[in-house]
């Protein structure tokens, strides 16, 4: 701060410019970052041209499509695991008999 002379509101003045003075850096990196990231917006938006909204929709119905499949081939994996069981439950009593038969 100051000399053992100088007014105490000068020491504040001088605390009071030292904080001005950070928070202004503070603030311009923040505006490059802010004008970075506008820019990487921007370019990417450029890139996927004027037809993004028309394809996300098209990506969603097809989502939809895709798990409304999934729902459906869960379903049948999960008959199909029930007949296996049945199948294998079944099993030894057909081994059973099979083995009367040749008797």
């Amino acid at each position: 701060m100051g000399s053992a002379g100088e007014r105490p509101d000068l020491d504040a003045l001088r605390e009071l410019e030292d904080v001005l003075r950070h928070l202004s850096e503070e603030l311009a990196a923040w505006r490059r970052r802010a004008l970075t990231a506008e820019s990487r917006v921007s370019d990417h938006s450029r890139a996927i041209g004027p037809e993004a909204p028309h394809r996300q929709r098209d990506l969603e119905e097809a989502n939809r499509l895709l798990e409304q499949r999934l729902v459906t081939a869960r379903q049948r994996v999960t008959e199909l695991l029930g007949r296996l069981d049945f199948l294998e439950q079944q099993a030894p009593l057909i081994a059973d008999q099979g083995g009367e038969a040749a008797k």
